[in-house]
């Protein structure tokens, strides 16, 4: 054959991923190691991605090669398709290449219609459990593969229910069940003008186009978004014979992890529920027991669950999350992966596996996604506030972390309230793959029902979400959109807080502080530390931003944006004096006012680094900036300058601009005000020389001249800055080491860096305004259109969050090499935003850079970044 896009799951392995999806490959790979597996095949994403190229159709070829797989798993089992006696009932499952829980869409107990379901009755001697059977099918495929909302079949139930006046679903009897099955079966024919379908193989293809069609449904397409995950790879489709954990109390369903997968501790954590089917579980509907509960109740099959973990974690060197099934006493394990887990977790897990021997460090370095340890570097409630604060409720630790917020019971309104600035909880019944968007935009998550391994539960976790889960204590009104507690009633809008390391609820917005870093967190870093070969410095602009950043392990400053220091209250007034000055002596005396207090900011700067590099920026931004905009502002400094008020107005709009980003600031402002560069040079010699007659020998600061786009301008400045650095010499009888250098942030200045490069002796790519001027967007109004570019396909990420390579990196690239040229010493190093972005890190890395700065808080992330780079990409 050609092309084969249907394997069973003797015939596939773990190594055919990209093929067969994750869950494909290792159902193959478990057959294969004579685990229990149910029986089954695997139609592929080659299939997948055909389906969209044949306009959604599914071709005959593939037909035929399922009906050869069905005619295959009928002989294996002795079962078959609407048999009387013993019908063949199959599970149709996504399984994308990358792991999406809760993204994709599954059907259970396909095959049954009114012959089978008699069939499954008379096989199983359960007429009960058969027609539960039936009216679960009836609803997931009116749901997944027809688009039927489920609302309408679960109020059917919950009517049902009310009227007999009982609780859970288990106490319905078999003619209740019948009495449902044809309701749901009325909901079909009502909605759809048809009858629900009868046969089978219709069934089995309607469920195959309908999971195929949830790989581009809005929540498959976010979820991808948020994990870089390509649109392109597609889903395999895993038709499996069903086995069933709803039979009765010598059967159930569960989900377990072979370690924690919020603490990342060596022991079995999970949950099960008796008389039950895997989404029960999955969905949060039944709170279910511990999974050490099990023991207990079924000793036999406890332990051989706990043999095959220990086979599954040692063949896969990976924490596990396993769903298994018990039908009448005898263990199926469902699927197995790698279990998704907080970063703690997974740092903990990678130190443990390293010094069991299953893995080595470099491995260990690729187990961790960098952006996971966002979630290591958040701040925590603080102990005094938390000793005054009301506990108002208590759930499930579901994902650590401290969060505060406004309650929201929607998604949509949660986006909406983030999208006015607000910090807002989402608080849920429970949630589903639907509730996505107003997960991602939330602050922490709240539900009422699930338990640790519910959507909510394991989709926080990976977003690195705080999140309580099954809070028995609150009572859900998502209609009134109410929340309550004993004795406490909530409304839209009112302030909570959520532990998500202990599971509790206080009321209000609580006090939260830094985190500490330390454990396994230490030893893994150190590894980082040792495998990287580029290296991480801070942006940072105060004392306290630099003792942050040294904190996570900084090796310098590589940008210090000295405007920042201007806007404080105490020399503002200084600041606007001096750009609004009319006369060179006004603008002098300005700038007397400022050097001292500038001079003390480098100098506290540079003892917070104790002595290693840093890098200050000469001022960059447009003087308009630093400008009064209300009347109110502009009479006060007018008081202060002794000036009218309408000449200062007059001369505030006439520092005004059309495109400010691209006018009078950066190095232009020292072409036309270069005493403005030469008290800024004075101020940073004159500390550097302060702090090495303290103690401080190695002191090194790196002089940055902004927007350079010609060498002119560079020779012009550069030769200011020297004479002001001389005269500081001379007047002080002493000197110190200093570096000039260039940010590159301009078009111009990247195609003629072999000119550049001969004034300068470092370039640090400014690359936020690079991509402004590469694609021409401005950076402050691109916002508003570029979400649609990526919603549409026409970019694949939003350049000002990771570096266009093809562009951008292109421009880079071809600064390396010019100014390596003229220049082989030449220093290089990267201080935009994309400094601390994984992937732009990895370019970095690739393309020569020396180092990577970003914010204090994203250090260890650009580190691991680093490191990753230097496993896949070695430098000779």
């Amino acid at each position: 054959m050609e092309n084969k896009y249907v394997y069973s799951f003797h015939e596939g392995k773990k190594e055919m991923k990209s093929l067969l999806g994750g869950k494909g490959a290792n159902l193959a790979e478990m057959t294969n190691i004579g685990l229990p597996v149910p029986s089954g095949f695997t139609i592929t994403t080659a299939a997948c991605i055909r389906y969209y190229d044949e306009n959604k159709i599914l071709w005959n070829e593939l037909l035929d090669e399922i009906h050869d797989q069905l005619m295959g798993l009928e002989k294996r089992i002795g079962k078959s398709f609407s048999d009387e006696n013993n019908p063949l009932l199959v599970s149709v499952r996504s399984g994308s290449v990358f792991s999406m829980p809760g993204m994709m869409d599954t059907i259970l107990n396909l095959g049954l219609n009114d012959i089978s379901v008699k069939g499954l009755a008379n096989s199983t001697g359960n007429e009960r459990f058969a027609y539960d059977s039936y009216r679960r099918f009836i609803q997931m495929f009116s749901d997944v593969a027809m688009g039927i909302p489920k609302v309408r079949f679960e109020s059917l139930l919950e009517e049902m229910k009310e009227n007999k006046g009982i609780i859970e679903d288990t106490d319905l009897n078999a003619e209740d069940l019948k009495i449902l099955v044809e309701k749901y079966k009325e909901v079909y024919l009502n909605e759809l003008n048809e009858e629900f379908p009868q046969d089978p193989i219709k069934q089995l293809e309607l469920s195959i186009k309908a999971v195929f069609d949830s790989w581009n449904n809005p929540r498959a397409k976010v979820y991808r978004r948020l994990h870089n995950i390509s649109d392109n790879l597609g889903t395999a489709v895993n038709v499996q014979s069903m086995v069933f954990g709803n039979m009765g109390d010598t059967s159930g369903t569960g989900v377990a992890f072979t370690r924690n997968p919020a603490t990342g501790e060596n022991h079995l954590f999970g949950e099960y529920l008796i008389n039950a089917q895997g989404e029960d579980v999955v969905a949060g509907i039944r709170t279910p027991d511990e999974i050490s509960h099990l023991k207990d109740i079924m000793p036999a099959v406890y332990d051989e669950f706990v043999k095959i973990t220990h086979i599954l974690e040692k063949h896969y060197k990976d924490m596990q999350d396993i769903e298994f099934t018990i039908e009448n006493g005898k263990l199926y394990i469902l699927q197995t992966r790698n279990g998704k887990r907080t970063a703690q977790a997974g740092i903990r897990v990678a130190v443990d596996l390293v010094h069991e021997g299953l893995i080595n460090k470099e491995e260990a370095i690729m187990r961790i996604e960098p952006n996971q340890l966002n979630q290591l570097l958040h701040p925590t409630f603080a102990e005094s506030t938390l000793k005054e604060a009301i506990i108002i409720a208590k759930g499930l630790a579901a994902s650590p972390g401290a969060a505060s917020g406004k309650i929201y019971f929607h998604a949509d309104d949660v986006v909406e309230a983030k999208e006015r600035g607000e910090r807002a909880i989402l608080v849920r019944q429970e949630t589903s793959p639907e509730d996505i968007e107003g997960m991602v935009a939330a602050e922490g998550i709240l539900t009422a029902r699930g338990g640790m391994t519910s959507h909510a539960a394991v989709v926080a976790r990976g977003m690195g979400k705080c999140c309580v889960a099954g809070c028995s204590d609150i009572r859900v009104s998502e209609e009134t959109k109410v929340m309550r507690t004993k004795d406490q009633t909530f409304n839209e809008g009112d302030f909570i807080s959520l532990d998500g390391s202990t599971g509790t609820v206080y009321k209000g917005d609580i006090e939260k502080v830094q985190p500490t870093l330390g454990g396994s967190f230490g030893e893994f870093m150190g590894w980082v530390d040792e495998v990287r070969a580029m290296g991480v410095r801070a942006n940072a602009d105060n004392p306290k931003d630099a003792a942050q950043a040294l904190e996570f392990g900084a090796e310098g400053i590589g940008l210090c944006r000295t405007e920042h220091m201007f806007f404080e209250e105490t020399r503002v007034m200084s600041v606007r004096k001096m750009i609004l000055a009319t006369t060179l002596e006004e603008r002098k005396s300005a700038l007397d006012e400022l050097l001292p207090v500038q001079r003390q900011d480098f100098y506290e700067l540079y003892e917070a680094m104790e002595g290693k590099p840093v890098t200050v920026r000469l001022l960059d931004p447009p003087l308009h900036e630093f400008l009064p905009v209300k009347d109110e502002d502009i009479k006060e400094l007018a008081e202060a300058m002794n000036v009218s008020f309408d000449d200062l107005k007059d001369r505030v709009e006439g520092l005004a601009e059309f495109n400010p980003m691209l006018g009078h600031r950066g190095c232009r402002l020292a072409v036309t005000y270069p005493e403005i560069y030469r008290m800024q040079i004075r101020a940073i010699i004159e500390a550097a020389i302060d702090i090495k007659e303290k103690g401080y020998e190695d002191i090194y600061p790196e002089i940055m001249i902004p927007l350079i786009g010609h060498i002119n301008e560079l020779k012009y400045v550069k030769d200011e800055v020297l004479k002001e650095i001389n005269l500081v010499f001379e007047e002080r009888n002493n000197t110190v080491k200093y570096m000039i250098g260039t940010m590159l942030e301009v078009p111009r200045a990247a195609i003629t860096a072999d000119e550049i490069a001969t004034e300068a002796e470092f370039f640090s790519f400014g690359t936020n305004d690079l991509t402004q001027m590469g694609f021409g967007f401005s950076r402050d109004d691109a916002g508003k259109f570029l979400n649609e570019y990526v919603e549409k396909g026409i970019f694949e990420k939003d350049p000002f969050q990771e570096i266009d390579r093809a562009g951008v990196g292109k421009l880079m690239e071809i600064a390396i090499e010019y100014g390596r040229k003229t220049n082989p010493n030449l220093k290089l190093g990267i201080c935009g935003e994309h400094g601390g972005e994984p992937n732009s890190v990895e370019f970095c890395h690739q393309i020569g850079l020396h180092y990577v700065s970003c914010s204090p808080f994203r250090i260890p992330i650009a580190k691991l970044a680093a490191a990753q780079a230097e496993v896949n990409y070695p430098r000779p």
